[in-house]
């Protein structure tokens, strides 16, 4: 590997350290020997082994939001953007056993309540996904008048709890039931609506 030749193999490769090894554990060398490359040369991508899992990490977060954002991009209703939305970001991880399983061991990657978040600004990008989609949805009288910069945050909480307790804490066959039942509450409410009015 040439130096700055392929960045996301550097990442790869100490993503699946961090997964098997777990944070503490993992030795640069084990991320250079994945890569055929020498320690030294791994010190021209990274500082340190804090700063290879925080950027490998980043890296990994980064194409989950891209597949989430590319799959909304190729619908045009809110309600569908919605709804391709929640259900790509909470699929994805089964998709990716690696990052699973760098989450299952370092749960403050994707906190549920947050002092700091380590990633603030790529979860600052999903939030303004969801703010646009509902934005759109009122503006096109999809959804009724909310205020989106809440509810953004809302629904980007409930879904770090649906995360957290799919993949982190439990492997509860019915929490993906719960899920697609609460994506519903959100979608089409819990009161029955008036018929006239």
């Amino acid at each position: 590997m040439k130096p700055r030749e392929n960045i996301e193999t550097l990442y790869d490769a100490a993503l699946s350290a961090f997964a098997e090894f777990g944070y503490l554990k993992t030795t640069m060398d084990d991320v250079a020997g994945r890569l055929n490359m020498t320690k030294g040369n791994l010190y021209l991508y990274v500082k340190n082994k804090q700063d290879l899992y925080h950027k490998t990490v980043a890296h990994a977060l980064l194409k989950w939001q891209a597949k989430v954002f590319e799959a909304v991009s190729r619908e045009r209703d809110a309600r569908e953007k919605f709804n391709v939305m929640c259900f790509k970001a909470a699929e994805y991880l089964a998709e990716d056993p690696a990052l699973r399983q760098v989450l299952v061991r370092d749960p403050d990657i994707f906190p549920m309540f947050p002092k700091k978040d380590p990633f603030d600004a790529i979860n600052r990008n999903s939030v303004a996904l969801i703010h646009a989609i509902l934005k759109q949805g009122i503006a096109e009288n999809l959804f009724r008048p909310i205020d989106p910069d809440r509810v953004s945050e809302v629904v980007f909480m409930i879904y770090k709890m649906f995360i957290i307790r799919m993949y982190i804490q439990t492997d509860d066959p019915r929490i993906r039931d719960m899920f697609a039942d609460t994506v519903d509450l959100f979608a089409n409410g819990l009161m029955v609506r008036n018929a006239e009015g």
